[in-house]
């Protein structure tokens, strides 16, 4: 997982440690330690979630600039003509035939459900 380096440097911090700390407070230590680290990431995490909020906002703004220049256009309503967006050139496409259609393989009915049998009743249990 480590390279061989991290892991020696790692094992020399963990010896320094526990001689300049003692093993009675060196859980106390490595707990305060994660806390912060802990601290530390939610912190990295927030900036990073606003940022994307940001980012994410700036890009709603461009895109509702957009839509606004798209409806002040007049030449948006008289030029428009949804077989250019098809073909480039112009040209009216030819008129194909609709691909045939199979007819739908019969089905069968469904099955009706089976009729219950009645369930015998229990007795009451005896008061006492």
């Amino acid at each position: 997982m480590f390279p061989e380096n991290r892991l020696i440097e790692i094992l020399i911090i963990g010896a320094l440690a526990l001689i300049v700390v003692g093993p009675k407070d060196l859980p106390v230590l490595m707990r305060r330690v994660g806390q912060f680290i802990g601290k530390m990431r939610a912190m990295a995490a927030e900036f990073r979630a606003s940022f994307d909020e940001l980012a994410r906002q700036s890009e709603l703004e461009d895109l509702r600039k957009e839509v606004e220049a798209m409806r002040n256009d007049p030449r948006h309503f008289t030029n428009f003509n949804p077989m250019a967006a098809a073909d480039p050139s112009g040209a009216a496409p030819a008129a194909e035939p609709p691909p045939a259609r199979e007819p739908p393989a019969a089905v069968a009915p469904p099955k009706p459900p089976r009729p219950r049998k009645p369930r015998a009743k229990k007795p009451a249990p005896p008061v006492q």
